[in-house]
């Protein structure tokens, strides 16, 4: 059994995999196919001697698509093949022009009335801007068409090009181009959410530095590629950088910003022994470092592939359309040769029944039926903007219905993401405002998140910084400064500790206020401690409303998942209404807690804005990314983005979802009525095409006025 992957140019979404498929199954010896719709990559796994690499190729290329063996490039490298997503919008957009232009023509020059007379009424020249329209809209399906005739196995793509041709043969040059144009439009949409996931994976590599300063064995320090950075390298990280490679801290001492990948709220402090991740901040000490992994394993790099991997799993790979095509296109096909043969076998006139089964393929074509759902989710689309819901396309506007359990990011989900003054407990005899004063005069020199939260606490209530002299930042511990002529610091409970001036009762009431993931900063004077302040991760205050409103509309269970610690987590679950908490987990602990979930309820949203949200927004069932404090990673993964950064605007997302799919199933039962009754009337020979036209024009003109509604608000019936 080998397997080899290869990659494909032009595999841009269901209907090449789908093609795929069907040709390469077939071939004795495959045993398993595999696609990576997101790089473009296709995984053949084979045995025996009937089938090889140059057959499998050969196979591929007969498809009209590019193929060559793969091998890793960058995700942002754009992909060359005709078939790109580029290619794609330009010519749908050259093709809607082309199609206004000739409506506009048509109207200008031989009038409206003339668009539902004979064909001969047709001016050439709008013939001509109808026929642009029709090759550009169809430019990617001919090819495909063609090669489903050649190999008997008739396709949507088959279909769309017998019936524009066939619209074009009686005349009907405006059915045709509307027809091309709409196909177009569907096939850009599908390549462009693919082209969205490569951006998520470009976003994700942006984040890790691509050169390490390298300390070398005679001492000196060289800027090296990342890439090239060999496993036990030491390398230096100073104050504000972004550590380039997974490692262990081996001297200095430092905060360290884990929130790219944890998650956790609070920076945490790094000393000797402890362990670094690729693509965390170094804030306020230099360490060395000694590496464990290479780029390529490190841990930005496994998130990257959770993503891809998640992406490839969701893949519209079973999508409905290739399963409806199998048997409504031949189903059609065949019937439009019975009615073209059958009836002048039996005494019929051979012009007329030839005329009534290119009306059968132009009626049966799906254009209004292609109009009716897109423009429900336009309008859908448009109606969350408003809303500051941004949904990255019409298959996530019925997703929200659908779901029944929510997992919650904690950090700048349920919470704002940035430390807040919650408790101050002045000693010695000294008021919270003599307290805030002097760690306010300390911390306005420092860029700790906690010193600038004390700070803004401070400024809310009035207090003025004073100015210190001798300030001095120790290491991964606080501040000292003299305020007053009097000497006074500000530092951590160890850092208490290691001056030897806590007491039993002090250590007693620290750990009360450390109590549900609290940082709790100690200020003192020379001899003596002036007090505490606690300080913890602000809940947002619509997160219990919003959780609240969740259970409301359907929702079965809530769930957190976040790499803060559980003491943190479950303080925030009580605060908010959470029903289960999953604490203290990385990025591919998220990946596998959205799987278990999955597979229990099937249906499951998760609502993120970290980079280490990104794989487990991949992999649920809808990614939501909060739109303003979220991570580009977690923006381009996700599938909705709220841009206001409310929680409330969930439920009104599923309600708004649910009033969506009842227009659409209005609009889709209209559509088919319409082709049931001609369809009818094509058997009885009854039919006319103007008729078939003007009947397709008033359902569509219905069901976008129907459509419409939806930008009414929320309460409106529908």
């Amino acid at each position: 059994m080998e397997s080899t992957a290869y990659k494909v140019y032009g595999m841009d979404c269901a209907d090449e995999i789908a093609i795929l498929k069907r040709e390469l199954s077939p071939l004795k010896g495959v045993r398993d196919l595999s696609f990576d719709l997101l790089n473009g990559k296709m995984t053949v796994t084979y045995e025996g001697a009937e089938v090889s690499s140059d057959l499998l190729m050969l196979t591929v290329r007969r498809t009209g698509m590019r193929v060559e063996p793969y091998s890793e490039v960058p995700a942002t490298e754009k992909d060359s093949s005709l078939a790109s997503r580029w290619g794609r919008t330009i010519l749908t957009s050259v093709s809607g022009s082309f199609l206004l232009l000739g409506m506009l023509s048509h109207a200008q020059i031989a009038g409206v009335s003339s668009a539902l007379g004979e064909a001969g009424l047709v001016p050439d020249v709008v013939k001509l801007l109808y026929g642009i329209s029709a090759i550009t809209g169809a430019w990617f399906v001919i090819p495909k068409g063609y090669f489903a005739l050649k190999r008997l196995r008739p396709d949507m793509n088959l279909l769309m090009v017998v019936a524009v041709a066939g619209a074009i043969s009686i005349g009907e040059w405006a059915e045709a181009a509307s027809v091309a144009f709409l196909f177009a439009v569907s096939l850009s949409l599908e390549s462009w959410s693919i082209s969205r996931a490569r951006r998520a994976v470009a976003a994700l590599m942006k984040l890790s530095p691509t050169r390490a300063r390298v300390i070398s064995e005679s001492g000196n320090e060289e800027l090296v590629d990342a890439e090239k950075v060999t496993v036990g390298a030491r390398i230096v990280v100073k104050p504000g950088e972004k550590i380039p490679l997974d490692g262990k801290v081996v001297a200095g001492m430092s905060t360290v910003n884990q929130a790219p990948i944890t998650g956790e709220s609070m920076p945490v402090e790094k000393k000797v022994g402890d362990g670094v991740y690729a693509g965390t901040i170094n804030e306020d000490g230099a360490i060395e470092v000694v590496t464990s992994k290479t780029a390529s394993q490190s841990k930005i790099s496994q998130i990257i592939k959770l993503v891809q991997e998640a992406q490839s799993r969701r893949a519209p790979s079973e999508q409905w359309v290739e399963k409806f095509a199998q048997y409504y296109t031949p189903a059609i096909m065949l019937l439009a040769v019975l009615v073209a043969l059958v009836p002048p076998l039996l005494g019929g006139e051979w012009e007329k029944w030839i005329y009534e089964a290119l009306v059968l393929l132009v009626i049966a074509c799906p254009c209004a039926l292609v109009l009716s759902t897109p423009v429900s989710i336009v309008a859908a689309l448009a109606a969350a903007a408003k809303r500051g819901v941004l949904i990255k396309g019409g298959v996530f506007v019925e997703l929200p219905s659908q779901l029944r359990v929510l997992a919650l990011d904690k950090t700048g989900t349920l919470t704002k993401g940035r430390p807040a003054v919650e408790e101050i407990v002045p000693l010695s005899g000294h008021s919270e405002e003599e307290l805030l004063t002097i760690a306010t005069a300390i911390e306005l020199r420092s860029e700790h998140p906690l010193a600038k939260s004390i700070v803004q606490y401070s400024q809310g209530r009035g207090i003025k910084a004073a100015p210190v002299e001798n300030y001095q930042a120790i290491k991964g511990k606080g501040a000292s400064a003299t305020l007053n002529g009097q000497a006074v610091w500000i530092g951590s409970h160890r850092y208490l500790e290691e001056r030897g001036d806590e007491t039993p009762e002090m250590h007693a009431t620290l750990e009360t206020l450390s109590a549900g993931g609290r940082s709790v900063v100690v200020i003192g004077e020379e001899g003596h401690v002036c007090g505490f302040i606690a300080l913890a991760d602000e809940v947002r205050e619509d997160s219990r409303i919003a959780i609240k409103e969740l259970k409301k509309a359907g929702i079965e269970r809530i769930v957190m998942l976040t790499g803060d610690n559980l003491p943190t987590a479950n303080a925030i679950a009580a605060a908010t209404g959470v029903d289960e908490v999953r604490a203290e987990l990385l990025p591919e602990d998220k990946v596998k807690a959205i799987e278990e979930l999955v597979a229990k309820y099937q249906n499951v949203g998760m609502v993120g804005d970290g980079v280490n949200d990104a794989p487990a927004l991949a992999r649920s069932t809808m990614g939501i990314a909060m739109g303003v404090m979220g991570s580009d990673a977690a923006l381009e993964t996700a599938d909705v983005a709220l841009m206001q950064d409310d929680l409330r605007a969930l439920p009104w997302l599923i309600e708004h979802s649910r009033r969506t799919l009842k227009v659409i199933r209005q609009n889709i039962f209209a559509s088919i009525g319409v082709k049931v009754v001609f369809l009818g009337l094509t058997f009885l020979g009854t039919a006319s095409l103007w008729a078939a036209i003007v009947a397709d024009m008033g359902v569509s003109l219905a069901v976008v006025a129907n459509a419409l509604r939806l930008l009414k608000p929320a309460g409106t019936k529908v």
